[in-house]
């Protein structure tokens, strides 16, 4: 058998535009001949998948996977290019099995998946981000996708006893949360987490705006104006959406956390909508 070259790999690519690993199992079956290689590309739907791979891909699906346990999940965002494909039944079909894919195997070749639906669909498809995770200790994560597909969430709820996930209250109390990060788009769990620059700058804001008052009411004004900008936009001071705002979400966090007799923590969230990653 030929020696593959890294070099003639990238060769390939160039003349094709397929994925490496794609290049690299073509010239190994050709022996190293370009045309040959060129050819079984276009056999397999590589080449045409790769001259597609220059066009935009700004629609798309937000897909996620639990594993059975739900102590670990995934959330992947996979875009094409109009939105009757982003639409069609096959491409959701493809997006929730790689999401499945990716969650149950890490090293799973995403390029070699994306090539192959390429080919079968005609249009460019990108994968331009996936995350995972797990649970730290006691806890469950959650996943939500919003009507559509355009909205797309993960959650880890941490808990004190080993219990407390087996609790319906608490499985519900996890399901809420995922309905709420996707209806009201915290960008952070608590006000804590939020970067001091983000908050000096609201806060710089909101005084220019009352310069010309005095500078006890500005204080005054500008207290209650911070506590309704971390109300917005950090999860746990919002209110709760499932109870049309008349408690804030650490408090219904609170409220179950007695019921069980244990202490109920958000830890973390990921919140995805198509087209974030392009801007």
């Amino acid at each position: 058998m030929a020696e593959i070259k890294a070099s003639d790999v990238m060769k390939l690519r160039q003349m094709t535009g397929a994925g490496m690993m794609d290049c690299k199992k073509a010239l190994a079956e050709s022996e190293g001949n370009f045309d040959a290689a060129v050819d079984y590309l276009r056999l397999k739907g590589a080449a045409a998948a790769g001259k597609k791979a220059g066009r935009a891909a700004n629609e798309g699906v937000i897909a996620q996977f639990i594993l059975p346990d739900s102590k670990a999940g995934l959330i992947v965002e996979v875009n094409c290019e109009t939105d009757f494909v982003a639409k069609n039944p096959d491409f959701q079909s493809f997006c929730a099995d790689l999401a499945k894919a990716i969650a149950t195997d890490p090293a799973t070749d995403i390029e070699a998946l994306r090539t192959e639906q390429v080919a079968k669909i005609g249009e460019n498809i990108v994968v331009p981000r996936s995350e995972r995770m797990e649970v730290d200790g006691n806890g469950l994560v959650a996943g939500y996708i919003h009507t559509g597909g355009k909205v797309g969430v993960l959650v880890e709820v941490g808990c004190g006893k080993a219990e407390s996930p087996d609790a319906e209250s608490f499985k519900q109390l996890v399901r809420d949360i995922t309905l709420q990060i996707a209806a009201a788009s915290p960008v952070c769990v608590r006000r804590e987490e939020m970067d001091p620059e983000v908050i000096e700058k609201e806060r710089t804001l909101a005084a220019e705006q009352f310069k010309d008052k005095p500078a006890i009411a500005i204080e005054k004004i500008l207290t209650g104006k911070m506590e309704k900008f971390f109300q917005e936009q950090c999860l746990v001071d919002q209110g709760f959406v499932k109870e049309n705002g008349d408690i804030a979400v650490k408090d219904y966090v609170s409220k179950v956390g007695k019921e069980l007799d244990d202490e109920i923590t958000i830890r973390r969230f990921i919140r995805y909508q198509v087209g974030e990653s392009a801007e």
